[in-house]
């Protein structure tokens, strides 16, 4: 899949990281020289600009974008690229600080995909909702570790096994387990994952692609939409 995102801060390149590992084309979108400096070092796209101009988004790419992530610190930025966006047909992803009262968000919240919250969901939760799929972090817990709830899909590997078959990376563990139309429980196991049923994980960083693919299954690996 073919994502654009605003910002290269700190959020958004980690964003741009996690989605670059799972075999996705991100291009970012950036105006300070120091932030363009690091994100090229680490062998991303960079268009320098301001993200809420149409000229600059285009020059990103954003009318064979699958999504938009506007991920910057100014929330009239954000707001503005994921306006543009919407006209291109891309998914629109905007990030908004927990200070703003109830009533703003609700405003912007109404015209966008999905509102995120880097503060507390850090980088991950950010990528979910540009995948718009069936991972979602629940906390983050340190620095390197995540809390996340996984749906198995029909791609699953694991669909169809018992819980104690399902062997997850090193620095992983399952916590809870819940079948589709059920409460989250301590994972029994005896219990056979199913599609729609539901996982939460605790686990490192760095192996959460590989217990996305173990639990949800990633067709999209095999062929990424718009190419790679």
């Amino acid at each position: 899949m073919r994502f654009v995102i605003i910002g290269a801060g700190r959020v958004g390149l980690r964003t741009a990281r996690v989605l670059r590992d799972e075999g996705h084309d991100v291009t970012l979108v950036e105006r300070d020289e120091r932030k363009i400096g690091r994100a090229r070092e680490q062998e991303f796209t960079v268009v320098e600009g301001d993200g809420s101009h149409e000229d600059v988004l285009e020059e990103a790419g954003i009318a064979e974008a699958d999504a938009i992530g506007a991920l910057t610190g100014d929330l009239n930025t954000n707001f503005a690229a994921c306006m543009i966006a919407n006209h291109n047909g891309a998914r629109t992803i905007m990030r908004i600080d927990e200070d703003y009262r109830e009533d703003i968000y609700r405003k912007y919240a109404d015209a966008v995909d999905e509102i995120v919250y880097p503060e507390r969901l850090g980088a991950i939760g950010a990528k979910n909702a540009l995948l718009g799929g069936d991972i979602h972090a629940i906390a983050d817990i340190a620095q390197n570790l995540q809390l996340v709830e996984l749906t198995a899909t029909e791609e699953s590997p694991m669909r169809g096994y018992s819980l104690s078959e399902v062997e997850l990376p090193a620095s992983a563990t399952m916590i809870a387990f819940g079948k589709a139309e059920g409460s989250l429980m301590i994972p029994d196991e005896d219990e056979s994952l199913e599609l729609g049923d539901r996982v939460v994980v605790l686990a490192d960083f760095d192996v959460l692609a590989d217990v996305r693919q173990l639990i949800v299954g990633d067709a999209s690996r095999a062929a990424p939409a718009g190419g790679v």
